[in-house]
């Protein structure tokens, strides 16, 4: 099997892997899965598409996160790993799909606006 790559996005976060045959080991900006992410539930996130097409032994994933928030690169890394899981087996794309693995969030931050503090907060009114 040759490498395979897949890119992954989630609000200012993105994930670029590789996957190649292996033993399931997890490597992110050349650290490991439990040292890069610490909270449990972010490891579970990032192999719940392994878990659930049962290849958490077979492959090993080389991944480069940049930007935003550890949520949002966790899940970023999500969408890669399931992106190359069906480029490996086309035949898991339906597992996956129904599981929401496949789909971009496609909710960005909303932009400042100008005489706001935030995008929609305001300004306390004053009447007199």
């Amino acid at each position: 099997m040759e490498v395979i790559q897949a890119i992954g996005r989630r609000k200012a976060a993105v994930a670029r892997i590789y996957v190649t045959e292996g033993k399931g080991n997890i490597t992110i900006n050349k650290r490991s899965v439990d040292e890069y992410f610490p909270s449990k539930l972010l490891q579970y996130v990032v192999k719940q598409p392994l878990s659930l097409m049962e290849a958490e032994e077979k492959y090993d994933i080389k991944a480069v996160l940049d930007g935003g928030g550890y949520k949002g690169q966790s899940e970023a890394l999500r969408l890669a790993i399931a992106r190359a899981l069906v480029k490996i087996d086309p035949e898991s794309k339906a597992a996956l799909r129904a599981q929401g693995f496949l789909t971009r969030d496609p909710r960005e931050v909303e932009r400042k606006k100008p005489g706001q503090p935030k995008a929609r907060k305001r300004f306390q009114f004053s009447k007199r």
